[in-house]
Order: structure tokens, then sequence, then C-alpha cells
């Protein structure tokens, strides 16, 4: 993979190489070395988990751990410390006890995602989780997906806050009402209020607001 990014780094035109769906596995010292000599990525990274508790990881067939995987996020942070880290995560797999989600609870708020994306376990024919015993209640799963939303909306309106006052650079990409809107390096999205065509410019804004999740600016 690091050969393949190393080559689209080379290429003119590209300016922002942004990875997603990174395996904990991979994030060892000599790929992120590699990766950090390269100018062109952004400094946010989308991360493989679906559950912060190690038995429920076992029983989805994943391969590794939820400290191997608190271990990688520590590496990654050394060599991108300012770097915003997103995920999945899926709740009520079949057999997760109330302990277990509550493990996974604990563990999301130790590593602080920027944002969560949250999904409630549904049956798939032809899975293996599909037969296995313990399939988890609809209400049960709707309160714990609630739960781990309203973390995600705390911890990302912390970092956010943060922001009020800098100027970053945004690249703005489609117009919604009033506004349009864009991505920051590290995935932030701002809103500035502006009749300006500015879809696909790289442009600096001033953070004056927040707006929900979303941050707003002026040009």
């Amino acid at each position: 993979m690091i050969d393949v990014l190393e080559k689209i780094n080379e290429i003119n035109g590209i300016e922002r190489i942004r990875i997603g769906s990174l395996e904990p596995t991979i994030m060892n010292k000599e790929f992120l070395e590699r990766l950090k000599k390269l100018d062109k990525i952004c400094n946010h990274f989308h991360l493989s988990l679906q559950s912060g508790c190690t038995s429920v990881l076992k029983r989805m067939n994943r391969k590794y751990t939820a400290d191997e995987f608190k271990n990688s996020v520590n590496l990654l942070r050394k060599y991108y410390p300012s770097a915003m880290l997103t995920s999945d995560i899926i709740v009520g797999f079949p057999g997760e006890s109330e302990d277990e989600f509550l493990e996974t609870y604990k563990f999301l708020e130790d590593i602080k995602f920027y944002r969560m994306h949250i999904f409630k376990y549904s049956q798939r024919n032809g899975t293996k989780a599909a037969i296995m015993p313990n399939q988890i209640d609809g209400n049960i799963k709707e309160k714990r997906s609630n739960k781990l939303i309203d973390l995600s909306n705390k911890i990302q309106n912390e970092y956010n806050k943060q922001y009020l006052g800098k100027k970053i650079e945004v690249l703005f990409e489609e117009r919604e009402n009033k506004y349009i809107k864009g991505h920051t390096n590290n995935f932030i999205i701002v809103k500035v209020n502006t009749d300006k065509n500015i879809e696909n410019h790289l442009e600096n804004v001033k953070i004056i607001g927040i707006d929900e999740n979303d941050l707003i600016g002026e040009l």
C-alpha cells in the first residue's frame, strides 16, 4: 500500500490524499515513517474498528484486539499528533452484553475519535452472524446507538471549539442553500456564506462560529 501512496504523491495536480478504512495492523513504524515523508497525505485517518471490546471483536472475526488497536492509534498519533481520526462502530452484534457495550463506550471515550459512524447490527442471510445465538433486541440496539451518537457529537463539538478564531485552509466542494461547504485538511466541515464561485478551490478561512457539527467561517 505504501508503495502506491508514494507514487500517487508524485502526481502533479493532486493536492490532497486522504486515506480511509485503514486496518490497524498495517500501522507499524516502517509504514508511518515512509508515510510521514509524503507531503500530500491529509491529516485525517479513517480507521477500521467496529467494537472497542476484544471479546466482541473476536466474534466478529476481526484480526486484532482492542489493546492492539489502541497501540496502533498511539503510534499513529506519535507521527501525526494533530490528526483527526474517524471510525465505524457496530452496536448490537450478536451476544453483545451490556458489560461489553460499556467496555466499548469507555474505549471510545478514551480514544476520542473526531467522528464516529454508528451502525446497528442487522442480520444478513448467508452470514455466520445471522445464525449466531443471542441476537440483540432492536430497542436495545437503538438505545446503544443513541448513546454512542451522543458521545460522538460531544467529542466532535469539543474538537470544533478549538478552532474558533483560527484561520485554516479549506477545499470547497459544494453549495448548500446560502452556504458553500468544504473540508479542511483534517476532514472538518467548514461552510461559508458567500456568493463567490469557489467550488474546487482552496481558500483561507477564519472560523467565526459553530453550527451543530459544522464550522462557520468567513473568507
